[in-house]
């Protein structure tokens, strides 16, 4: 889709909602967000009042109460209510996020929405109830580790004020689960639903449950709710890809003029996992004045899954090339290294090398290629842990907030990896429809027979464990009028102390005997080699064979394996040159002043003024690696910083309003990239360059600018919004590979480092209606949209100066259609985002057009949908479906003619019961 296309939606939809609203502007004209109501369709109306939460149900009150909160946010907000208990309107978090305008997602690995980022960043600070919440050892929170069902509300906040937790750069988003109190009667909710995923061809569980109640005692009232869930899926993504690019002019080829990929392979990663969850919260009414509460919450995420390669490596020894097919219209020139490679800079400084004009290569046939079938499995577990305690006391002009919270985060990875191989012929395409196809005549490696050990076994064991107490003390008092336009004060303190520790073991030990020396046959156990699935571009999707991953997942089978490549039995100790320990406390004050004053006639303005004062305090330990020897390095940094934030809202009447905000925020360091230590690894694969990392304990916190400006538009249970962003961002943290030569060989060394000043800059423009004026079942219709157009800079003297930041699409979509009448509801809806970088790989060896060379994601859209029916006010069924067109990922270098990765994200769909009484 072009960019004239983009535009011309987003237009005609909005168009359609302005029109909408003119039907209904004047049922809101005079009213003020402190007296708001919600239209329902049973002629019931449902209290808004700020700060109270309540119980929705169906799409249209969903939207409808998700618009009050956006319109009567002191920041600039967008909401996600949940249609019913225990109703989200994705089936992830992160899966409803996408939705919400100026947030862009990813696909993991298993097939899960993940890596949120909130115009363009990922500098996201992740709160629970308001209490700050993280993933080992993370800054962030994988959003997919609390199920949706488990949540009331998520609040995406782009604006910062001083009450709010310092951190997100981009924005802060704060979940919200059930109270006991939002309810006023006893009630259980029972969802059971299953799920079809079509790449794994099978049907998986997933369940949850709610109850609560509430009761009067002699020492007030006392509400107890406890919300359980669990969810288990198989999955299968299948991936292929080109690898780096080399000049065939090197050996083994000695061909000239063409560029070719190092390897082609064919991919597919696939497993099961599951996701426990339970929350529960005790609150007790001590007084009219006074509420005490406990909340407690656990998620797991436990996965045994394995990625099985079936890849050809071209630039061996003994392969020979024929059928070569180069494109005359799409070449370039670049410099060339004698091994093929782009030079590194000895190289350029020494005058070694040549530039050459090379094209690419559209087809080829390899002969006497190694086919390597690589079984990597792998075992993760992933746990948290939060109990919190607090008090809250409203009197009429005083509000007092104090809690004290708990959150443990552990994970474990492990990893074990296995090589065998065989030689066969190849015929590869490097490009069809955006990546590479693979004919190996006779499917070889659908032959069990013939495999011999290659390359070496790969051990990885890694666990991360992260903890934090944190405290707050939040006081607003409501002044009196006599203070004119000063309408409130507010006073808070918070204090955290924050541990991450990260221990892990990498062992690389080569073939036994050398590549190819011993066959599998009589040196491993019979069944050894099982079928592997295959790829759809590789041999039509012909399963081949590779070591048995749940065999590899064993302790014997491990064991075995290790006696057989000679290297020490059980799990390898952990490495101190791969450890660092961090601690880290936090102190935070802050003051802030909300006033309100009449303009004229209904216009009237509001805002906050405010500011916070942030100290940390860091201490990290870890070990470089001297002449081979670990040698413990300590770092230690203290820095405070002043935020600042100031806010103005206009509110004409009618419904229509503006905004202008300014705010300061930060974003502290990860403690892997603080690591003092540095790690490396000779990789046991010839054609895989050695790679390591570093970390950088001088990094300096990013700090951030942000200036923010709004035109809304509310009308019953609709809004048209328009907002302008600008923001820059100092002492930006970047990381990617450089070549680096250590004890004599050359290593892919990821070093982050601060990279000066960015500037990011956009628009959002959404808004959403229901067509309640037309007749009979019609008058369920409504529509949905939103449109972002973001661009980014990066300044000063970095080789990334011009170029944008990596994640950030510039064009980004959603457009629905909703329905919501007679126990019918439900949405189509499609998410869009144009193509971004993703990756630098200008520290690589890769062949490229220009010395910076990035990768890239194609743009492309994801439809989903769900459809629900109320059999009775108690029973409710529903099916949906996610990704139903099929979207494929697809990457390239550089150039769009120089593809990556093709991966082939699933279709989901799901059929669900929910009961409730």
């Amino acid at each position: 889709m072009n960019n004239r296309n983009i535009f011309c939606c987003s237009a005609s939809a909005l168009a359609v909602m302005s029109m909408a609203a003119g039907a209904h502007a004047q049922s809101r004209a005079g009213e003020t967000p402190q007296s708001n109501s919600i239209s329902r369709s049973d002629d019931q109306t449902v209290s808004t009042l700020p700060g109270q939460e309540i119980v929705v149900t169906g799409i249209r009150e969903s939207l409808a109460r998700a618009a009050e909160i956006k319109r009567d946010s002191p920041q600039v907000v967008d909401s996600i209510v949940a249609e019913d208990i225990g109703k989200f309107p994705d089936p992830t978090t992160a899966g409803a996020l996408q939705r919400v305008p100026g947030v862009q997602v990813a696909v993991g690995a298993n097939n899960e929405i993940t890596g949120v980022r909130v115009r363009g960043l990922d500098d996201i600070t992740t709160t629970l109830d308001g209490r700050e919440i993280f993933s080992a050892t993370g800054r962030g929170f994988a959003f997919q580790d609390l199920p949706a069902a488990a949540l009331a509300r998520v609040d995406v906040i782009k604006t910062s004020t001083a009450d709010l937790i310092e951190g997100g750069i981009a924005s802060t988003i704060n979940l919200q689960l059930n109270k006991p109190f939002n309810f006023n009667k006893p009630t259980i909710v029972a969802t059971a639903r299953g799920n079809y995923e079509n790449n794994a061809d099978k049907i998986n569980p997933q369940a949850s449950l709610l109850a609560t109640d509430s009761w009067e005692t002699g020492i007030g009232k006392i509400g107890v709710l406890v919300n359980a869930s669990y969810a288990y899926f198989d999955y299968d993504r299948s991936i292929t890809f080109d690898g780096l690019r080399r000049s065939l002019d090197t050996g083994p080829f000695n061909v000239p003029g063409a560029i070719a990929p190092l390897n082609f392979g064919a991919v597919n990663t696939y497993g099961q996992y599951d996701r426990p969850e339970v929350n529960g919260s005790i609150q007790w009414q001590a007084t009219p004045e006074l509420q005490v509460y406990v909340d407690g919450l656990f998620t797991g995420y436990e996965s045994d899954h394995q990625t099985s390669f079936l890849a050809t490596p071209f630039f061996v020894g003994g392969t020979t090339v024929s059928n070569i097919v180069t494109n005359p219209d799409q070449c370039f020139d670049t410099p060339v290294a004698p091994n093929g490679f782009y030079p590194t800079q000895d190289q350029f400084d020494n005058g070694q090398y040549t530039t050459q004009n090379l094209c690419k290569l559209e087809s080829a046939t390899f002969d006497n290629v190694p086919l390597n079938s690589s079984t990597q499995s792998f075992r993760d577990r992933n746990y948290n842990y939060l109990g919190a305690f607090g008090l809250k006391y409203d009197s009429d002009a005083t509000h007092i907030d104090f809690d004290i919270a708990y959150q443990k985060s552990t994970g474990r990875h492990e990893a074990f990896i296995v090589d065998v191989g065989k030689r066969i012929t190849v015929n590869l395409q490097t490009d069809v429809n955006g990546a590479g196809v693979a004919e190996q005549p006779g499917n070889p490696a659908g032959d069990p027979e013939g495999w011999a050990f290659w390359h070496g076994l790969a051990q990885t064991f890694n666990k991360s464990n992260g903890d934090m107490w944190q405290g707050r003390f939040d006081i607003t008092r409501d002044l009196d009028d006599e203070l004119g336009i000063l309408q409130k004060f507010q006073f808070g303190a918070r204090f955290s102390r924050r541990a991450a520790l990260f221990q892990e073991a990498v062992v690389n030990t080569p073939a036994p005997g050398g590549d190819f020396a011993t066959p599998v046959a009589g040196n491993a156990p019979d069944g050894f080699m099982v079928p592997v699935p295959g790829v759809p571009r590789v041999n039509d999707g012909a399963d081949g064979y590779g070591p048995d991953p749940d065999y590899l997942r064993s302790d014997d089978g491990r064991d075995l394996i290790r006696a057989l490549y000679g290297t020490q039995l059980g799990n390898p100790a952990y490495q101190p040159e791969r450890e660092f320990d961090a601690k880290e406390k936090t102190y935070a004050v802050y003051t802030q002043l909300g006033y309100a004053f009449d303009i004229g006639g209904p216009v009237k303005a509001d805002g906050l003024i405010g500011g916070r004062v942030v100290n940390t305090e860091r201490s990290i330990s870890g070990a470089g690696v001297v002449n081979g020897v670990a040698v413990p390095v300590d770092a230690n940094r203290s820095d405070t910083k002043w935020l600042p934030n100031a806010s103005l809202r206009v509110q004409f009447g009618g419904g229509l309003q503006a905004r202008a905000t300014y705010s300061r925020t930060m974003r502290r360091p990860n403690f892997g990239d603080l690591n003092p230590g540095l790690n490396y690894v000779v990789s046991t694969n010839p054609n895989v360059i050695n790679s390591g990392s570093a970390g950088n304990p001088d990094l300096r916190p990013q700090v951030s600018d942000s200036y923010d400006a709004t035109l809304e538009y509310y009308w019953n249970g609709g809004f048209a919004a328009v907002a302008g962003f600008y923001r820059t961002i100092e002492d930006r943290v970047v990381g990617d590979p450089q070549r680096e030569t250590i004890d004599g060989q050359e290593y892919n060394i990821n070093r982050p480092r601060n990279i000066g000043s960015v500037k990011l800059k956009g628009v959002e423009v959404s808004g959403q209606t229901f067509f309640n004026f037309l007749p009979g079942a019609l008058s369920g219709l409504g529509v949905f949209g939103n449109f972002t157009y973001i661009d980014s800079k990066i300044g000063g003297d970095d080789p990334l100066a011009g170029y944008p930041l990596l994640g950030v699409s510039k064009y980004n979509f959603n457009s629905g259609l909703l329905y919501d009448h007679s126990g019918i509801s439900g949405r189509l809806v499609y998410t869009y985002r144009s193509k971004y970088a993703e990756g630098n790989s200008t520290g690589t060896n890769t062949l490229r057009p220009d010395p910076v060379v990035l990768s890239y994601v194609r743009s492309g859209g994801r439809l989903d949908f769900s459809v629900g029916y109320d059999i009775t006010k108690a029973i409710r069924v529903d099916v949906g479906g996610t990704n139903i067109l099929h979207n494929k990922y697809k990457s390239y270098y550089a150039v769009p003619w120089l593809p990556i990765d093709y991966r082939d994200d699933g279709t989901t769909y799901t059929v669900g019961l929910r009961v409730k009484i």
